[in-house]
This record gives structure tokens, C-alpha cells and sequence, in this order.
């Protein structure tokens, strides 16, 4: 019988992943699992023509530092719902996670159970948290402030914000998206505005902060 859902998990740890693995294969609801141990792949397997229904997603794994990496999934895959995974327990991160358009998240210290809970809720739609999680409760001032101007980016400006803080010159970023350099200036500024901010150095250092010490 073909599979009706397809998963991917995505962790650099192969015991955890075997171990999601597991959880998802239990399920038994027609689930194909798909796995990836960095970033870059699971993005490969996300551009597929059959692109995964859900993605668990490791928060810090090779090639993206805490939810700057959910930040560019959403982005260039805004229909495939992301659940996080991690090591980090903090209340902050969560929210951060979920207010950055994660579906759910899931910290590495749960039971088999409760990974298994939170797959068939968010892949019936819904979104799902750990404990009494208070996910209108605000956290700092600045950090809420700047998750709220990240939030008013386009995905292809996210994309760019991405790719300035990889490094990537604006010739390389119109080669990679495959537009004009004028149109990447025109991103930038937008970019700029909207954090509120005077230069590209000083938007990859906001930008860097939401990576934090999620694990």
C-alpha cells in the first residue's frame, strides 16, 4: 500500500533520528519516513516535486543555528508544516519557535508518546506545545520586537536576509534566486527598513540573535 503522509526527519544525531523514526513508524497510519542529517539536505528533499507533509526539524544542526534555519524553511516551503526539535527546554525559545511559524514543538527529553502526540495534532492542523506553555505571554521587549519586524518580511525577503548572513554578495544572491541584482538592492532596502536598521551588517547581526543557544 502507498503511503498516504510523508514525513521528514531531520537531525544530524542518528540515534535520535532512529529514534523519531521509530516513533513516526508506529504511528501506523500509512506514513513514509524520509530522513536527513543536515540542513542543506533536508532542503534538497523539500524541493522535490513530492515534497514532505511534515518536517521535524532539528533547531541546530549543520548549516542553520537556531530558528534562523525555520525561519528559511517557512520561507521557501511556507505549505509544509514544521514541528522543532530540540534539546533547548526554554519557555523563550518555544515561543520564539511557534511566533516564527513553527507548527509545533518538541523537546529532545520527551517520551516516545508525546512525539507521537504532537505529529497527528499538527498533521490534523492544529499546533502543539509542551506542557502549559503560555504562547501569548510576551518575552522581552526587544526580542518580541524584533520577531515582529521579521515577521513583516516577504518570504523571497527572508530568503535574502538568509543569504546576507551567509555571506553572499548581492551579484550571488540574484544568481541563486535567479533575479536581477537591482531587484536583490531593492529586497535589501526593504530589508533594512523594515528592521529598522542602516546597514546590511547591522540587519545580519539582528538577525544572528534569534539563532541563540537552541540545541
Amino acid at each position: 500500500m502507498q503511503a498516504e503522509t510523508t514525513i521528514l526527519v531531520a537531525d544530524d544525531h542518528p540515534l535520535f533520528r532512529e529514534a523519531l523514526e521509530n516513533a513516526v513508524d508506529s504511528l501506523d497510519r500509512g506514513i513514509e519516513v524520509r530522513t536527513s542529517g543536515s540542513f542543506e539536505e533536508a532542503v534538497a528533499l523539500l524541493d522535490e516535486a513530492e515534497s514532505p507533509d511534515l518536517l521535524l526539524l532539528d533547531l541546530n544542526m549543520p548549516g542553520s543555528q537556531g530558528v534562523t534555519g525555520l525561519t528559511q524553511i517557512r520561507a521557501r516551503f511556507p505549505a509544509v508544516p514544521v514541528i522543532v526539535i530540540s534539546a533547548t527546554e526554554d519557555v523563550a525559545t518555544i515561543r520564539k519557535s511557534i511566533a516564527l511559524g513553527a507548527s509545533g514543538y518538541v523537546p529532545k527529553s520527551s517520551g516516545l508518546e508525546d512525539i507521537r502526540k504532537a505529529i497527528i495534532e499538527v498533521l490534523d492542523g492544529k499546533v502543539y506545545v509542551p506542557g502549559d506553555i503560555d504562547l501569548d505571554a510576551v518575552d522581552d521587549d526587544e526580542t518580541a520586537e524584533l520577531i515582529e519586524r521579521l515577521q513583516s518580511l516577504t518570504p523571497q525577503q527572508t530568503k535574502v536576509l538568509g543569504m546576507l548572513a551567509e555571506g553572499l554578495l548581492n551579484k550571488q544572491i540574484a544568481y541563486e534566486l535567479g533575479v536581477s541584482e537591482a531587484t536583490v538592492k531593492a529586497h535589501v532596502s526593504a530589508i533594512l527598513l523594515k528592521l529598522k536598521v542602516d546597514s546590511r551588517t547591522q540587519a545580519v547581526i539582528a538577525y544572528s540573535r534569534l539563532g541563540g543557544s537552541a540545541a
